[in-house]
């Protein structure tokens, strides 16, 4: 095994550590702006397979990141279920709600969604084609909890109140949505590795909304299960699991769902990741996006401490969250010379 994202996955303690960046396709690169203005907007370039691989390759071809990551969207899962779904330029996305049983009962099942999805697949076709051999192509899907409440209050809140509300108020329901969601999500990822995905990554952004035993039924159990599914279906495949902001509930989330690698955001520091979470195995993480702004020596000590504080166990550098639209993309460069030159 010659790709070190794998290797890292696998526990191998590596000298350099490998990496990659959440969003290093997007709006910071002029060359991504260029291809989404051909594109139209937002959803076309999500589902023009074409244009979708490319945006794909930009980072790597500028970069050379040891792994890229499929361009699409959290959100082309519940449109493939049924929902409507559109961008509102400047303000994100928007989704049909669901806010009872009757909304519910609309949504579609299982291999329905292959119709709408398959020029995702189409997508990984194209970068397993294209992509250097040393490059490890990621897989990925929302996670359920997060996706639902996107589908529960029709976009996206501060606090997720809708989804919460609901889950108060007509737990049967709010169930519903979960499952429904668990089961999709594993025939998504599943195509996804079919059509060429090496390893696949369960984004849980809104996770640490949850509290206790709703983050042990919401985000820690459908990452379990959607992690023993796929390692059933997938026998050595690698999943990254990133429970975002779970706080104390990064302790033990390795071995509570069966994941090879836990993302950590910077809420947390890396000596403390190191710590409690990386004595289970893989970790990635998790520099703060910030630095990509502000750059300078904070960029080169904060990199340089997060390299650090992993360096005894398997690692994968990492922003916190995803780079932001104002990153200037030489800060990325001197993030990625810090790591790989010290």
């Amino acid at each position: 095994m010659t790709k070190t994202i794998l290797r890292a996955l696998a526990g191998e303690t590596l000298p350099t550590p490998p990496i990659w960046m959440m969003r290093q396709a997007g709006r910071y690169l002029p060359e991504y702006r260029a291809t989404r203005a051909e594109a139209g907007d937002f959803l076309s370039l999500c589902y023009n397979s074409e244009l979708a691989a490319e945006v794909t390759l930009q980072p790597i071809r500028r970069y050379g990141f040891d792994a890229a990551i499929l361009f699409a969207d959290i959100l082309l899962l519940p449109q493939a279920l049924g929902a409507d779904l559109w961008f509102v330029t400047g303000e994100g996305p928007r989704l049909s709600t669901i806010t009872g049983q009757a909304d519910f009962e609309k949504l579609g099942r299982g291999e329905m969604i292959h119709d709408t999805l398959n020029p995702v697949y189409e997508t990984i076709r194209i970068l397993r084609r294209e992509l250097p051999e040393e490059t490890t192509l990621i897989g990925f899907a929302g996670a359920p909890w997060t996706v639902a409440t996107y589908m529960i209050a029709g976009r996206g809140t501060p606090d997720q109140a809708p989804a919460h509300a609901l889950k108060a108020e007509n737990r049967a329901l709010f169930e519903q949505i979960i499952e429904r969601l668990t089961e999709a999500t594993i025939d998504y990822l599943s195509e996804q590795v079919k059509a060429g995905a090496e390893v696949v990554k369960i984004f849980d952004s809104w996770a640490g909304s949850l509290e206790g035993e709703d983050f042990i039924r919401y985000a820690l159990e459908p990452a379990r299960t959607i992690t023993g599914e796929m390692k059933s279906r997938f026998p050595g495949l690698p999943v990254i699991v990133f429970p975002r902001q779970a706080g104390e509930g990064y302790v033990g989330f390795h071995k509570a769902t069966g994941a090879d690698c836990v993302a950590v955001d910077d809420s947390v520091t890396p000596e403390w990741a190191a710590e409690h979470v990386q004595k289970d195995g893989c970790v990635q993480g998790n520099l703060a996006s910030r630095h990509m702004v502000t750059g300078g020596d904070d960029l080169v000590r904060e990199t340089r401490r997060v390299v650090e504080a992993f360096s005894k166990g398997p690692h994968i550098f990492n922003l916190g969250h995803g780079i932001t639209p104002d990153a200037d993309p030489e800060n990325v460069q001197l993030m990625i010379d810090t790591v790989r030159g010290g």
